[in-house]
């Protein structure tokens, strides 16, 4: 009996590459976050904002969706360009929580923030085309983002 060659795509190691970049991503946001739950009580905030408790485990599963959605595509399609569009959006997600709470530059993380869910948008549609679960799997993101956006200007404007 033979073994059957495993490809380092569809490979268990290939899954670990991607969840520690984004894993990456999240331990600057929790370095940058520092004491961020009572910077955020100390915002005006709109009605709609949520409890900083919410956020890690909204978080902890977004980027458990990220990790997988981005791998589920790297092993059907290699690296390309699809690719660099993920590893930019990780790079404007890593971006956003050092703006926002280490530099309380409120206005910039809008910036950023906005540019990030474009590109999430535009890599959620190109996920489907590539790969259907992957692209669902990017949704929540994407309106995770989309909200966070909204939350973002609003405190912009309220503070």
């Amino acid at each position: 009996m033979t073994a059957v060659p495993t490809s380092p795509r569809s490979s268990v190691a290939g899954l670990l590459v991607f969840g520690a970049a984004v894993a990456a991503v999240a331990v600057v946001g929790a370095i940058a976050a520092g004491s961020a739950g009572t910077q955020y009580q100390q915002l005006r905030l709109p009605p709609w904002a949520p409890p900083s408790w919410l956020f890690g485990p909204v978080w902890t599963a977004l980027y458990v969706l990220i990790a997988v959605s981005g791998w589920l595509v790297w092993r059907r399609r290699g690296l390309g360009p699809a690719m660099v569009l993920y590893a930019a959006q990780l790079l404007l997600n890593a971006a956003w929580t050092p703006l926002f709470f280490a530099a309380r530059e409120y206005g910039l993380a809008l910036v950023d923030i906005v540019v990030l869910l474009v590109a999430v948008v535009v890599l959620t549609g190109w996920f489907f085309r590539l790969h259907r679960v992957a692209g669902a799997l990017l949704v929540p993101y994407a309106l995770w983002v989309g909200y966070a956006t909204a939350l973002n200007a609003a405190i912009v404007v309220l503070n």
